[in-house]
């Protein structure tokens, strides 16, 4: 080992980081402690060198030089912290011997961050970049790259905001809109994301992928390595929480990382620096155990904060699940099963519309394809009481009792035609006019008055039409996750407080058991199949959703006519 300054005692930081999870002093992850014993254990190896010199100035500089940008922390430099020093003094100190250069090199080339949000990982990067900015190597190629635009222009805004602060007036460096630049030893750094046109034909000398989680596939990744291919000392940094994406890029990424850290594949360039859970259980049953997936947790992730997130986790599921993957790491399918079978099924009195006699309803649809099921529902309230009373109807068209996988997933539509559930329609096609009918029946025999109804936009005109026949006014509800997202989590909450009442309605108990949450990286939900199983019938559950969206937009006004 060479060059190696005691740090407090220890000889580098990376033996004082390992030394100090042994003792207990620091929680760790058993995928970290095992990357970290391997580590340790090379620091005697032939095969390599540990040369801090050049890790040492870089933190020297960081702490010094790197100035942040966002409150309580502006205009004050780093403050690293001792996984952040271990772990920039293993990229830059381990050597390794190159025959083809005939000299000492850098061992790591392509180092993975897995860790949890909020943990300070892009300022901690940002800082990186904007040490090789101002004293780095000259003429170097730096690339700030994400999934999108937004995300990779966080990381190197956050680079230009260092350098302006230290040079304000632009007298050694300079930006535009495409690149930051050290005017002095030609050094640049730009950003790059999916959408940027000619990935191909750069010359990177490093790349920062920030949340490779989003990314479907290796497009970015693969144009930044062929990039530095040319390079004797290149480096790409994939730092990234976990994420939704089922077999993007992210999971055959993770999938290699821990081949690599189990010795199932040697490579000895790779870095798999990894801050995971050793289980889900132990999120529920240990807070010490948040420091796993949570490193920064205290001296910049709050307590207060993560303590919320959790306690909302065991009583809200997409919470749970957004919290779960983006808080401790613990990947989640992006479309789990989304309610448990006592939240939907519990006991409820039965109601008549008889009840509802001259009252003013909110209706809602999910026309489907004309050959497949269709839903419709009505949303029903009393005064002085909180529940929602659903009524609902279901047609299908008289081929898919004969030619649907249906009846192996639950279905049951000959009982449940016979039950007044369901009305079977003649031939290939449910005849859409007559759902628009089965609103001005509840009229006229009820004398129940539709408020208001929520449609997506296909296959609806010859339902707008009967609508409009009739003097029904509707409202397209568009089904994506940004519209849809809100009202399924109000109807989560208010079947888990019992304030859903659908008089125990078979089709819509089959439907909502159907039915899966699929989750975005930004917390959105959206209703689909669990495991994209066609024959796991969703389409009252959708419409239960797009009522609540009416419901949402109408609430004020139609509690109005609530007597």
């Amino acid at each position: 080992m060479a060059n190696l300054k005691p740090v407090n005692n220890y000889p580098n930081y990376l033996v004082e980081y390992r030394e100090r999870i042994r003792s207990g002093e620091i929680v760790a992850g058993r995928e970290l402690i095992t990357e970290l014993d391997k580590l340790v254990e090379d620091l005697n190896d032939s095969r390599y060198r540990y040369d801090t010199s050049e890790a040492h100035m870089r933190i020297a500089f960081m702490e010094n030089l790197c100035l942040q940008s966002k409150k309580p922390y502006y205009m004050k430099p780093l403050k690293l912290l001792l996984w952040q020093k271990a772990f920039i003094e293993v990229i830059y100190s381990f050597k390794k011997y190159s025959d083809e250069l005939g000299r000492w090199i850098r061992r790591f080339q392509d180092i993975m961050l897995l860790i949890a949000r909020k943990n300070g990982k892009t300022t901690l990067m940002a800082a990186d970049a904007h040490t090789d900015l101002r004293i780095g190597d000259g003429g170097q190629d730096i690339v700030c790259t994400s999934n999108d635009d937004r995300q990779a222009s966080l990381l190197w805004n956050e680079v230009d905001g260092m350098r302006k602060r230290i040079d304000p007036k632009g007298k050694w460096t300079h930006k535009n809109m495409s690149q930051i630049e050290n005017l002095t030893n030609d050094t640049k750094i730009f950003k790059l994301s999916s959408k940027t046109h000619n990935k191909d034909g750069r010359n990177i000398d490093k790349a920062y992928f920030d949340e490779s989680h989003d990314a479907q596939d290796d497009e970015i990744a693969a144009a930044c390595q062929k990039s530095m291919s040319v390079k004797e000392e290149p480096m790409f940094i994939n730092l990234t929480t976990e994420g939704f994406v089922n077999d993007g890029y992210l999971d055959n990424k993770l999938i290699y990382a821990r081949k690599v850290l189990n010795d199932e594949i040697e490579d000895d360039t790779f870095l798999p620096w990894l801050y995971t859970q050793d289980s889900e259980n132990e999120v529920w049953q240990n807070e010490k155990s948040w420091y796993k997936s949570n490193p920064s947790l205290g001296a910049v992730k709050k307590w207060s904060y993560l303590r919320g997130e959790v306690a909302k986790s065991k009583i809200d599921k997409s919470t749970r699940m957004h919290t779960l993957c983006k808080d401790f790491d613990i990947k989640q399918n992006n479309a789990q099963a989304w309610l448990m079978l006592e939240d939907y099924d519990y006991p409820t009195p039965v109601f008549d519309l008889e009840d509802f006699r001259g009252a003013v309803c909110l209706g809602a649809v999910d026309l489907a394809a004309t050959t497949d099921l269709a839903n419709a529902k009505i949303l029903l309230m009393k005064p002085g009481d909180k529940t929602k009373y659903i009524h609902s109807h279901y047609w299908i068209p008289e081929s898919k009792l004969r030619n649907s996988d249906d009846k192996e997933a639950g279905a049951n539509y000959v009982e449940w035609a016979k039950e007044g559930l369901l009305t079977i329609h003649e031939g290939n096609e449910v005849d859409i006019s007559k759902i628009a009918d089965w609103f001005f029946d509840l009229y006229k025999n009820y004398d129940i008055r539709l408020f208001k109804c929520g449609y997506d936009q296909r296959y609806a005109k010859t339902f707008l039409d009967r609508m409009n026949d009739y003097g029904f006014e509707c409202e397209m509800i568009y089904q994506n996750r940004f519209v849809m997202s809100p009202p399924m989590k109000l109807v989560e909450a208010d079947l888990k407080s019992r304030l859903i009442n659908y008089c125990q309605n078979a089709m819509d108990k089959w439907c909502l058991g159907n039915a899966a949450m699929e989750m975005d990286n930004y917390g959105n939900v959206m209703c689909v199949k669990v495991n994209n199983q066609k024959e796991k019938r969703i389409d009252g559950a959708v419409t239960l959703i797009i009522l609540y969206e009416v419901f949402r937009r109408c609430r004020n006004d139609f509690m109005m006519t609530v007597k």
